[in-house]
């Protein structure tokens, strides 16, 4: 299909505990100023901290003090949890150490026809990714990564994923990953409400090209985007194929988003299903259920036909 004579390609290819929090550098200037983020390297005169946004070179003769802060202690989180999503309010922090932290939700999904991403919902493996990433697929595979006691990341190949909702309208599917005994899947946050604003900062997660576990940062080019009477986040958050599916983070490490798409013949122009179609999706799934044995899985509500005669009806 083409827009604007530019065509889009689809990109195929109660409350939880947190995560344990991560602890950043809080470096305080002789001005008074305070710096907070990720001390990636330490020089004789200088260092170097990743703030999220830019690396900053800090001289060493104007720092008063240096200290680490918990800032998901320091701030109030909102959790909030549904049957199967959780939403959550959290702390900004750093892209590095949010990609740490919430990046072992994303997996890389599989199928005889190609790849893409996807992310966990919760500890019984739902797991969400696009609808044309398993279109017309029964046989599909998801590649997780767990850390290891080392802090290392650990790939696993788990075969026999259960699909349990498809919606080809909004591009949306959900699918069920085994439950395995020797350790418990890490599942991320959707956002809690939709305030993301133009220029926001986001970041993706996904499996470019079959490279696994890429990370890539941009901002919300704008939030309302509207191709095909559906609306969706424009970024200039580098997607390629293979990214379809995964999740589109905000600076707070809180899903906003699900990569679907990009523009063609074209740089930094792609595009993400919203949350909120996410949530109604999740939450509205039974009309969406897919049955095996039923090749017309879901149900389709459809409009009562008009009556032939708009005149009165006859007495009876």
């Amino acid at each position: 299909m083409k827009f604007l004579n530019v065509s889009v390609v689809l990109l195929a290819s109660a409350v939880f505990a947190l995560p344990s929090p991560v602890a950043a550098d809080v470096i305080v200037l002789k001005s008074g100023h305070k710096i907070e983020g990720d001390v990636l390297k330490e020089r004789p005169t200088e260092l170097l901290v990743d703030i999220g946004i830019e690396i900053l070179r800090v001289p060493r003769d104007k720092i008063e003090s240096r200290s680490k802060s918990n800032q998901q202690a320091s701030q109030k989180v909102e959790v909030n949890t549904t049957d199967i999503y959780t939403t959550a309010k959290l702390p900004p922090n750093s892209i590095n150490a949010l990609a740490k932290q919430y990046g072992e939700g994303v997996v890389l999904v599989q199928t005889p026809g190609g790849l893409g991403s996807g992310f966990i919902l919760n500890k019984r493996g739902y797991c969400v990714t696009n609808y044309h990433v398993i279109e017309k697929e029964t046989q599909i595979a998801v590649t997780i990564y767990h850390r290891s006691n080392k802090g290392d990341f650990v790939r696993r190949r788990i075969n026999n994923i259960k699909i349990v909702a498809l919606n080809p309208f909004f591009d949306l599917a959900l699918i069920q990953i085994p439950v395995q005994k020797d350790f418990d899947f890490q599942h991320v946050f959707l956002g809690k409400d939709n305030d993301q604003k133009d220029g926001d900062e986001v970041f993706a997660i996904g499996n470019p090209l079959g490279l696994e576990r890429s990370v890539s940062k941009g901002i919300v080019s704008t939030k309302n985007r509207n191709f095909g009477g559906l609306v969706y986040i424009q970024t200039t958050t580098q997607i390629n194929p293979g990214n379809s599916g995964g999740p589109l983070f905000n600076a707070r490490g809180e899903v906003v988003g699900v990569t679907n798409m990009k523009l063609t013949f074209g740089e930094g122009l792609g595009f993400a299903i919203p949350v909120a179609y996410l949530k109604h999706f999740l939450n509205n799934r039974d009309a969406f259920a897919y049955d095996k044995n039923n090749a017309n899985t879901g149900y389709r509500y459809l409009q009562p036909p008009k009556r032939k005669n708009p005149g009165t009806p006859p007495a009876q």
